[in-house]
Formats: C-alpha cells, structure tokens, sequence
C-alpha cells in the first residue's frame, strides 16, 4: 500500500487524488486531502462569486471525487506554523503533493497603496465569499465612486458585485452580513481600469458580456480610451478572445448597455497607469493615473499626461503570487516551488517523497480545467518513484497521529454537517443555502455530527 498526502483541496489536489487512485500501475493507492479549512473545494468554494452558479456546480464533480473510497478529506489540518510541519508529514505518508496554489495578490508599487480603502480584490472575493479569515474585513462602501484596478476575471468579478443591487443576490450563498453590507452600500459608479487597450485586456469574452447583462448598471466605455488602442478600428487579426471581446466594446461605445435610468455604472477605462493613491484625513480620496499610449512593441509608455479618479474603495486586480511554502525551497521571481515535472527541487536534486502542483508548481496561469494534465503529469511522477517510496516505513493511523500532536481534523461526515448547518441557516433566512463565514461557526457545525 502507498498512502499519499495531497495539501490542499481545490480543484488541482483533487484532481491529483483522482490521477493516484484510478490508475492501475500501482494497485491499492491511499490517499488523504488536506486543508486548512475545514470545508474543501479551495477556490471553487472561496473564490468563484456567487452569482456564477455553473461554474460553482463544479463542486459536485470535485465531490464525487473526495467520496471515493481510498481518498479521505481532512481539513481543518494547517500544514507548516501552527500546524504540522512538513517533515513529520514524511512520518505519516510515503509521499506528499503540495497544491496550495498562489496565495498573495501582487501590489502596485505605488504611493499610497497603504492607505485605508486601499484593497486587495483577493479580500474583497474572500469576504463576499465566506473565507472564515476574511470574517473580520472591512471594506468602505459609503460611495458613491470605486475604482477597480485591472482587465481581468477577478476585476469584472468584483465590479459586477459591487454593481450588483442586493435582490440579485439573495439567491445566492453570500452570506448575510455581506449581503446587509451591499445592501447598504452607497457605491454608485465602479471604474474598471487598465493600462492598456481592449485588444489586450485578460477578461474572457462571457464574464465581459455579464456585465452588460446586469438589471440594475450601465455600462460606459470612453471613445477617446478606445482609440488609442491600434487594433480597435480593426480587430479581425486578433485572436479570437481578444477580437471578441473588442467586439463587445465596440458594441457599447455604438449603444451603451444598461437599463434606461440604471442606478449604477460600470466605466470601462483603458490606457490609464496607477501612479499614486491620494488621501485625505488618512484614507483612500482619489488616484491619480497616468496617460499612457501604445509604443509599438505591444506595451505602453507614459505621456506625462494625468487624470485623477475621485474614490472611497480601491481594489488592485493584477494578479496572484505564490507564497513560499513553510518547509520547502522557493524561486522568488517565479513565485513557485523548483521541480522536475512535479517532482520537488531541492539544489536540483528531487527530493524523495515531495511533490507539487497547480499554481504553486507552474504558477498563477490557466482555468481549472489547466489543472488536469498538471496534476496527471506529477501524479505519474510519484507512481514512478512508487517503488522506492514504499520501502519507508509510515505511521499505520495519520489521522490519530494528527490528534496527538493536538490538531482537530474534519473528516468526511464534519464537512457534511457544515453543509447542514448551511442549509438551516438559508432556511431560517427564508433563501437557499447560506454560508458560514466565521471560524468559530463552521468548527461548532463540524462537531454538530458527534
């Protein structure tokens, strides 16, 4: 028998434990997925909003997988300070893959940036969608202008959210104190901005079309912005994302979407470059972009020329970086863990038993369907080394061994109770299923199946 760990529960783990167990080369593989969080799924769960049903839907997939009967879920299972250290988990297991993803959003580097109102979209995503860390998260939302800083998924997520009247989310599983938040918000124009044209933003072509889509927002785009941009006038060269999406804005600057007498807005502002947050009495006031222009070689170059964009929230959408994982060599300009196809690196040499991957193997790049042949390629990596792995010997019980070094897993039948104690409360609030979105509150539902 091979008993493997897998750190972490999102779509990359999960589909590493799937890789381990439906092969046949190495009979009778065991394999347990842990988390953090007492509830699996990672981002699917914490970072899909929660008005993208489909893509949601995705965890019964994911939960087929964690049911079968040699894959067990442990979450609640903190790996490295105030948790298990890595090395003692080489007691329990033969062999661990580590799939903790790209845990930190990247800065701008800007004046300012420290400011109060000056935020992470990664926060606000955690916050509207549950993360029990987030539980405590502030956000300014007394308006009535925000600015979101970026082009891709995660800006239009957040714009669409904030855009969003709070009857369109209650369906949803946000949880209440966001939904009475967004209730009360006072934020009536969200400026989505990027330093370079529509030919080059990252959103896809559905999550840009949402947000003309929205009963209660506009959307406005500049004429000036568009045409700077080389391929707006002409955008049959580019790919076919990029074209579409051109197409998209096209179709707004002719006819701009939105419900006659929408009480919101959503500017979409192009080849602008954040050069400082401005502040007043200590909190975020304004941000001062810089005009930029196109120079030839597919990047932009500063004008000297500056606009400034009055804000109370400002959320900084550029992307993810991986986080070194306690235990484990890093490369800090790629922001992930060094390998041989997934086997871990350490001073080149792959280190027994140690595997990564998803975004902390290959960085923060692809959709969830990406980590598919990822986590098959380091799966084949560990049935390879299987022979050799399975001469060490291993503790027989991992989970009791947990318990005596003082840690508290949530198996199975704790997350199940989770989904009840959800289920209620939707039901006492008169919706669906609504999210527990503190520590204390999911831990009690946890142990509520004793």
């Amino acid at each position: 028998m091979l008993r493997v760990a897998v750190i972490g529960s999102g779509p990359s783990g999960v589909y590493t434990a799937q890789s381990l167990v439906d092969q046949t080369s190495v009979p009778g593989v065991r394999v347990h997925v842990l988390d953090r969080l007492p509830c699996p799924y990672g981002l699917v769960r914490y970072g899909v909003a929660p008005d993208h049903e489909k893509i949601k839907s995705l965890q019964g997939s994911l939960r087929a997988v964690l049911e079968h009967e040699r894959i067990g879920f442990l979450g609640n299972v903190p790996v490295g300070p105030g948790g298990v250290a890595p090395p003692r988990l080489l007691e329990l297991y033969h062999a661990v893959v580590y799939c903790v993803g790209a845990a930190r959003d990247r800065r701008l580097g800007i004046p300012g940036e420290d400011l109060a109102g000056s935020c992470s979209a990664t926060d606000f995503v955690s916050w509207y969608s549950a993360h029990p860390d987030a539980a405590a998260f502030d956000f300014p939302l007394d308006g009535p202008s925000a600015v979101v800083i970026g082009v891709g998924n995660v800006a239009v997520d957040v714009a669409r959210i904030l855009a969003r009247g709070p009857d369109e989310l209650r369906p949803t599983d946000v949880p209440r104190g966001v939904l009475e938040a967004l209730a009360g918000s006072g934020v009536r124009e969200v400026h989505v901005v990027g330093r370079r044209g529509p030919s080059q933003a990252r959103f896809t072509t559905k999550e840009l079309r949402e947000l003309g889509a929205l009963p209660s927002a506009r959307i406005d785009v500049e004429p000036a912005d568009l045409a700077l941009d080389p391929a707006y006038a002409d955008p049959s060269g580019l790919p076919a994302v990029n074209r579409r999406n051109v197409e998209v804005v096209r179709a707004w600057a002719a006819a701009p979407a939105g419900p006659p007498g929408a009480v919101r807005s959503v500017r979409l502002r192009f080849f602008l470059r954040p050069v400082e947050i401005l502040g007043e009495a200590g909190r975020v006031a304004a941000v001062r972009f810089e005009r930029t222009v196109p120079d030839g070689a597919g990047g932009v170059r500063g004008t000297g020329a500056y606009e400034d964009v009055a804000a109370r929230l400002v959320l900084r959408a550029v992307g993810y970086r991986g986080a070194p994982p306690d235990g484990l060599p890093f490369d800090p300009a790629r922001g992930t863990v060094p390998h041989a196809a997934g086997r871990v690196l350490r001073d080149g040499v792959p280190s027994a038993g140690e595997y990564v991957a998803g975004w902390i193997k290959r960085g923060p790049s692809g959709v969830i369907g990406t980590n598919r042949p990822c986590a098959k390629e380091t799966a084949a990596s560990l049935l390879a080394d299987a022979p050799l792995l399975a001469r060490r010997a291993v503790a027989d019980d991992p989970v009791g061994a947990l318990r005596a070094w003082g840690l508290r897993p949530v198996e199975w039948p704790g997350w199940l109770s989770i989904e009840e104690a959800e289920a209620a409360l939707g039901r006492a609030l008169g919706r669906g299923s609504v999210k527990i979105a503190d520590w204390p509150g999911l831990l009690a539902a946890a142990d509520a199946h004793r």
